[in-house]
């Protein structure tokens, strides 16, 4: 399955609009449920609903060439990441009058729940995994495979061909990170 979906990926890339087609048949629905957990994490409103986030994504996906994605890791990697950026310019085309009106996290789904704190803005943390993706790019596609794809730990190493033991040190140490970050601003 993973092989059929890698060489739909690759003739996608190429060109071949009939590929292209069964690819998005094949992963939308799996894209939209991702959408839909980003924007149920940090959007209160329902003005951009997940399948509106989809479409823009793929248009933005395929309009620059396909990427030269290399699989199906940096395939969701990169719509995960475009997505995000879709809401990102949302929230910014809405012109809030403060920074993050309208985006939260719950305590329960926040990155650093343990922490207790209850919002975090969509812009910072979108600056935020930027700087870790400079940083450190493991532990920056550790967090979007985990917290914004949704894989457990055990289907994140695999994807990654890593331990389990070593996704589970780098997540801890990536959530830490971001913390700070976002509890500086």
């Amino acid at each position: 399955m993973d092989d059929q979906l890698t060489q739909l990926l690759e003739r996608a890339a190429a060109g071949d609009l009939g590929a292209e087609d069964r690819l998005i048949e094949r992963i939308y629905d799996r894209l939209r449920a991702i959408a839909g957990k980003q924007r149920r994490g940090f959007f209160n409103d329902d003005t951009l609903p997940p399948t509106v986030i989809v479409h823009e994504a793929f248009a933005r996906m395929f309009r620059s060439a396909h990427g030269g994605w290399q699989g199906r890791e940096q395939f969701f990697a990169t719509a995960v990441r475009v997505m995000r950026q879709v809401m990102v310019d949302h929230a910014r085309r809405r012109g809030a009058q403060k920074r993050g009106r309208g985006w939260t996290r719950s305590s329960e789904e926040a990155l650093a729940h343990e922490s207790g704190d209850s919002e975090v803005d969509l812009s910072a943390l979108d600056d935020a995994l930027t700087e870790l993706a400079s940083l450190h790019a493991r532990q920056s596609r550790i967090v979007e495979l985990r917290y914004l794809v949704g894989l457990t730990v055990e289907e994140t190493a695999e994807v990654m061909g890593l331990s389990p033991r070593t996704v589970q040190l780098e997540w801890r140490v990536a959530r830490a990170w971001l913390h700070a970050r976002l509890s500086d601003g």
